[in-house]
């Protein structure tokens, strides 16, 4: 993976817009899901799986590709819309989202969709299922690497830090989490519903190396995944800080969006506050 060049960054940006604009059309026509995080989140699946990842949308079980784990599944349709465009399936089978039958679900089902790597859902359990992935690289000498994207609301769970402690002991460096340090639960503002500060300090007291970024700015997100790769002797996590909401100025940064979708108006409003955005960064 190499560094970015402004035409790269101009593709990026222009391709997380796109992505922003399928959440709020998936979300009005299933008129159900979580709208704060996939928006939050759009920019990260934008690096990944335009820049960063080596996978190949036309052979998804290709044995040395690397590995995606979503850990906080209900995020999902940001996950969707960035395999749809990244061509893992069609852009139509979007507006299934949430349906009868649809492979869509309202969190990911491994089988039902090619570019899955596990079946996400309940909290707490993406690291767990990247540790074992990682493990299984390392035992079989592979030299693919497993990113785990988590939600900060889910470290509020043990189960999440008995997985950070044994990746820890066991210095998995082929293992980089990716933390959407949004700020925001479904009941509130993590740091009165559950406060995780100091957080930067519990990973590195569980041996890990820390990297804390501008989610939104496609530098910061390279440039701490290179570092990450170059860390040999412990695990990474990239501490990602995001707006919810990111991109539509009436969800942004309101914990109320968690876990709601727009009705027609408001995704009216939402498109064309986006449509705004793309305009601004095609003419930049």
């Amino acid at each position: 993976m190499e560094g970015l060049l402004d035409k790269r960054i101009k593709f990026l940006e222009e391709t997380a817009n796109r992505i922003r604009q399928d959440i709020i059309k998936m979300l009005l026509e299933a008129k159900s899901g979580h709208s704060a995080g996939p928006l939050g989140m759009a920019d990260i699946f934008t690096a990944f799986y335009f820049h960063i990842l080596n996978h190949n949308p036309k052979k998804p079980s290709w044995p040395d590709r690397d590995r995606l784990v979503l850990s906080n599944g209900h995020i999902c349709p940001v996950l969707y819309a960035t395999l749809a465009r990244a061509g893992y399936f069609p852009l139509e089978e979007l507006k299934t989202l949430r349906k009868l039958g649809s492979r869509l679900q309202g969190h990911p089902h491994r089988k039902a969709l090619p570019g899955l790597e596990t079946t996400s859902g309940p909290l707490g359990s993406g690291i767990s299922q990247a540790i074992g992935i990682a493990l299984a690289g390392k035992l079989d000498s592979k030299k693919y690497r497993v990113y785990c994207l988590t939600s900060d609301g889910e470290h509020q769970e043990g189960n999440t830090w008995e997985a950070v402690m044994f990746a820890g002991k066991h210095r998995l460096n082929n293992l980089i989490v990716v933390v959407d340090r949004n700020n925001i639960q479904i009941d509130g503002d993590t740091e009165e519903v559950m406060p995780l500060e100091p957080f930067r300090e519990k990973y590195e007291a569980f041996n890990w190396h820390v990297i804390e970024i501008n989610g939104h700015y496609f530098e910061d997100i390279v440039d701490a995944v290179l570092e990450a790769q170059v860390i040999h002797e412990k695990p990474t996590v990239i501490i990602a800080h995001t707006t919810p909401g990111k991109g539509v100025s009436f969800m942004e940064n309101d914990y109320k969006w968690h876990g709601i979708p727009p009705n027609a108006e408001q995704a009216r409003v939402a498109l064309k506050e986006l449509e705004a955005i793309g305009r601004k960064i095609h003419g930049g």
